[in-house]
């Protein structure tokens, strides 16, 4: 094959498969899932948590969205039960709350998952103070309120947990004007592993997925058609990802199939930098 070949052939792998089916990989945990609403990867995740045989309670800070999101779970899995809060992941006390009413509802924790993420495009010469500290706020704090708030709980209960938290490629790659939302993602890459080597003494496991590019209805509306186009030609498959792609290694690092690992942050792109 010609290095022009090359560039024009299409992969077996560029028309997405089927979802596949669950496994009972998660049967009985209780998962929390933040910025669960809307059509993310976050929905993706608690549906598959479902799917895997989980009982979920899905957060997020839109309450109308919330609620529509936890209705059409509870729709899809009648005899699992689906609870709901609504939680700005910027706000402490809502971030500490979030942790104790999951525990109250859901009788235990066993798997939390870190989504919440705020994104933009902006270059770095005209990055207001604001734009900066709002996403780095969302993005990286928040993971650290909430994966802090997970480990003092599992720090006063008598069982272990996985906590796993949706990085980014660009935690690793470079791409204009992603500054922000990239130094935020790398933050909680290293967030990911000190915080691993810490949780492993009250018997909870941390790791990371980084997605490069999901594709979902919200990102559509947020990135233009050439740029999603022109990212998704990068990946060796030629495709953006499934969201239920991206929810399904997570449900993995989230089960039993992962014990031994943690503190890893598995890339989820053939294009990692």
């Amino acid at each position: 094959m010609t290095v022009s070949d090359s560039r024009t052939h299409r992969s077996p792998l560029a028309d997405p498969p089927a979802e596949t089916p669950g496994h009972g990989l998660l049967a009985g945990r209780k998962v929390v899932v933040t910025a669960a609403a809307g059509t993310g990867i976050g929905f993706a995740t608690a549906r598959r948590a479902l799917l895997e045989g989980a009982e979920v309670l899905v957060s997020d800070w839109h309450e109308r969205r919330l609620a529509e999101a936890q209705a059409e779970l509870a729709a899809q899995f009648p005899d699992q039960q689906v609870a709901q809060a609504v939680c700005d992941v910027s706000d402490t006390g809502q971030v500490d709350a979030l942790i104790s009413r999951a525990a109250d509802e859901l009788g235990r924790i066993d798997v939390l998952v870190n989504n919440a993420g705020l994104g933009g495009e902006t270059p770095v010469a005209d990055m207001t103070d604001e734009q900066w500290d709002r996403v780095i706020d969302i993005t990286l704090n928040g993971t650290f309120r909430a994966t802090r708030a997970a480990l003092r709980y599992f720090r006063a209960v008598e069982h272990g947990g996985v906590i796993v938290n949706n990085a980014s490629v660009l935690g690793w790659r470079a791409q204009r004007g992603q500054a922000h939302y990239a130094a935020a993602k790398a933050g909680v890459m290293a967030l990911t592993r000190c915080a691993a080597i810490e949780a492993a003494d009250v018997g909870v496991r941390i790791n990371a997925v980084a997605p490069s590019i999901a594709k979902h209805p919200f990102l559509a509306k947020v990135t233009s058609d050439d740029l999603l186009d022109e990212l998704a030609a990068r990946e060796a498959y030629g495709r953006a990802a499934e969201v239920w792609e991206v929810a399904a290694t997570i449900a993995m690092l989230a089960s039993d199939y992962t014990t031994y690992l943690t503190g890893e942050v598995v890339s989820i792109s053939s294009q990692r930098a």
